[in-house]
């Protein structure tokens, strides 16, 4: 592998034999080398998922600038419609995230590109019923019981993000074959240059030429693709990767009803997480006055969603770490992974809590203009600050999870906790009682909390001698053994050249 890849692998026995050691002064030892690999994962992963997200969010926001209908409208087409198959996709692109992690820490490189590749084909055939829900958005929307003018106006601004789904469904198994291999800068710099450009664009489009939602959200597509091509391109080219993609395989079209299986377990796990807020926008429409609700919410949302892709980047961090270790077959390692990068992701929690509770009275003046609105997001500032603090939790848990492999173990508890218990806890504070949006998140944080505590107890129990044991089990599983479907297609192209 090249240098980073050798440092990693290097970096890791050292810590393994530091944890094992009896010396007084491991943990210090231990600390410093985990916090070097881990700020080498998550600080340019935080910076990745952090600007991706400022791209749906700035395009909210020249949406927003055109009109209150238009800043519901797409808020509903964001958090409503979009979330749904970002949750999807993403959940599903997890299980390249613990087969990758795990391959890669045992050495066994030459699968990684063969996940990327099934896991793309599975993601893309997943997109097309995708792009017909999103087709027919505005009846959906209706029949949800969200205002027929504000659903109308959504609908516009979801037709220009059908493109946008099949980019979703390259682009996290091309994100997790990376992360996996802790090649995570170059993502960083690809989104940052997509992002500059993306907001100049969106003046353009939105503004100057008129072309309003539709016009933003294919502009918002376009982005998504643009760092879909840079990013494959990258891995075409990169000695980094030169033993971990060798050109495309007939061996991606293999295996793929036992990959199914594992996809989808990630992918209820995590889409129930991602649409666990969305419900909440839309139980708000069916609110009185849902137009400042839909506002006001979508402001909070708005934030919350910019603060959690910290907790994303960590969780990917602690994804990799865990996996890599559980590979490598380090389990003191991974114990201590998780309670490092559970800490630091708590203590920036708490601390974005406490600056957003300082400047609640303004910061709804950055999506849209109006004191009616202003003083609504102030009302819902307190509760946004305990959603980030619990965010600042609950991600990197569900983290160690997807490193773990225990995606159905946390799908069960996250149907239990937030559906049966936070989704309806919400409607009847909300509705029953009375207490508005107040009352629905509310109940939904009561749910959080819960699904939080779950997952702290499950990881204190964790056998990690066991966990190591899983692992190996599971990379034979899903190790291919025939060499006669191995032979890249296309080596020639899009192969390194150098490719062992």
């Amino acid at each position: 592998m090249g240098g980073d890849g050798a440092d990693a692998h290097g970096a890791s026995a050292q810590l393994e034999s530091v944890l094992t050691s009896s010396s007084s002064s491991f943990p210090w030892a231990a600390a410093a080398i985990e916090l070097r690999l881990l700020t080498r994962l998550a600080a340019p992963a935080v910076v990745t998922y952090m600007i991706n997200y400022l791209m749906s969010m700035s395009t909210q926001i020249f949406s927003g600038h055109l009109g209150n209908l238009e800043l519901a409208a797409a808020s509903l087409g964001n958090t409503g419609v979009q979330i749904f198959a970002y949750g999807l996709m993403l959940g599903m692109g997890s299980a390249v995230e613990t087969l990758c992690g795990q391959a890669y820490g045992a050495h066994k490189y030459e699968m990684l590109g063969i996940y990327l590749q099934r896991s793309a084909v599975l993601l893309c055939a997943t997109g097309v019923p995708l792009a017909v829900i999103y087709a027919f958005s505005e009846p959906i929307l209706v029949f949800l019981g969200q205002s027929p003018e504000i659903a109308r106006a959504a609908a516009i601004f979801v037709y220009g993000l059908i493109p946008q789904i099949f980019a979703y469904a390259i682009n996290f198994p091309i994100q997790k074959f990376m992360q996996a291999q802790s090649i995570v800068l170059p993502s960083a710099y690809i989104s940052t240059a997509t992002l500059a450009l993306h907001v100049l664009l969106s003046w353009v489009v939105v503004y100057k030429v008129g072309l309003g939602l539709l016009g933003a959200s294919l502009l918002l597509s376009l982005s998504w693709w643009l760092i879909v091509a840079a990013q494959f391109a990258y891995i075409v080219v990169s000695p980094r990767c030169r033993h971990t993609w060798t050109g495309f395989s007939f061996q991606a079209f293999s295996g793929l009803w036992g990959f199914l299986k594992l996809s989808a377990a990630s992918a209820v796990m995590l889409c129930l997480e991602a649409w666990y807020y969305q419900v909440l926008v839309l139980i708000a429409g069916l609110l009185p006055n849902p137009e400042l609700a839909l506002d006001a919410l979508s402001v909070c949302m708005t934030i919350n969603g910019l603060v959690f892709m910290i907790s994303v980047g960590f969780n990917a961090a602690a994804s990799v770490r865990v996996s890599n270790e559980l590979g490598a077959g380090h389990p003191k390692s991974a114990y201590f992974s998780v309670w490092v990068v559970t800490a630091i992701s708590t203590i920036i929690s708490i601390m974005l809590a406490i600056v957003i509770l300082c400047l609640r009275n303004y910061i709804s003046y950055i999506f849209t203009e109006g004191e009616v609105v202003s003083n609504a997001v102030a009302d819902l500032c307190p509760l946004l600050a305990i959603t980030l603090i619990l965010n600042g939790i609950q991600p990197v848990l569900s983290g160690v999870a997807v490193g773990c492999g225990w995606q159905e173990f946390v799908a069960y508890v996250n149907i239990g906790c937030y559906y049966i218990v936070g989704v309806p806890l919400g409607a009847i504070l909300g509705f029953v009682f009375k207490f508005g949006v107040k009352g629905i998140w509310s109940g939904m944080i009561g749910g959080t909390f819960m699904q939080t505590a779950i997952l702290l107890w499950a990881t204190l129990r964790t056998d990690w001698n066991k966990e190591v044991e899983e692992a190996q089990k599971r990379l034979h599983k899903w190790e291919d053994q025939k060499t006669t479907t191995t032979e890249p297609l296309l080596a020639g192209v899009v192969g390194n050249g150098n490719a062992n």
